[in-house]
């Protein structure tokens, strides 16, 4: 990495995914304040240790990244499920947004939910534990950094899992946006995206896309802290 100017230097908001707070972020954010940025981490509403997430939706969500975007410009970024609130935020604040930057995840499309027949009051990290270990999602992550992780997550408000995604503005297409790719390569965001996977049509809409490659899991924050830092610091300076 190199020391950015002050020309270069950025606002930067990190938003993490499902179960967590700005917390995920702090070894990430650490490194781009170094290199001169202005940082900032998110905790949306609900995800608070001991917080209540009945009745958390994701506009909520959208409106907490709303506020941190204040008046721009921001470098975005998102991880994992943050998608979803962030490209509403991104749509209602076109003019603010100077990048977006998508930690293997990726825009959505108008109507999307991650799980639109989601029933409950919340999500908890240990309903999926299992699966992400079985898909290779935690490749890379120490015992201490799994234990932090179960020890540590929130459940995830269950409107945030099932409310749907509103778009106005096709303007966001036309923000530039980068896709750090994880645990899929960016050879296969493409494929799987041209076959139709839901979760991923919107990087069919972007007309200003750039895919680059991080080989970890799905928490690249913790895997691979240095080398994602330096692929932010690098689209936040493009």
């Amino acid at each position: 990495m190199t020391t950015p100017t002050e020309n270069d230097a950025a606002r930067i908001i990190l938003v993490p995914g499902f179960w967590l707070g700005a917390w995920a972020w702090d070894d990430v954010a650490a490194r781009l304040r170094s290199l001169g940025h202005e940082v900032t981490a998110l905790t949306l509403p609900g995800l608070e240790p001991g917080s209540d997430p009945s009745g958390v939706s994701l506009e909520a969500h959208a409106a907490a990244i709303e506020a941190a975007i204040g008046d721009g410009p921001v470098v975005l970024v998102a991880h994992s499920g943050a998608a979803f609130p962030a490209t509403i935020a991104i749509d209602r604040n076109v003019d603010g947004i100077a990048r977006s930057v998508w930690v293997d995840t990726a825009p959505v499309v108008d109507g999307a939910a991650m799980d639109a027949s989601f029933e409950g009051d919340a999500l908890p990290l240990e309903a999926n534990w299992e699966e992400e270990l079985e898909a290779g999602s935690m490749r890379d992550l120490t015992d201490a950094q799994l234990e932090e992780f179960r020890r540590r997550a929130v459940p995830q408000p269950a409107g945030t899992v099932r409310d749907a995604v509103s778009l106005a503005d096709d303007r966001r297409l036309d923000v530039p946006a980068t896709i750090i790719c994880t645990a899929y390569s960016a050879a296969d965001y493409r494929s799987y995206a041209e076959q139709g996977v839901p979760f991923l049509q919107g990087v069919l809409e972007q007309r200003a896309l750039t895919m680059v490659d991080l080989p970890t899991g799905h928490w690249p924050m913790w895997s691979k802290p240095a080398e994602l830092a330096a692929l932010i610091d690098e689209a936040a300076r493009g």
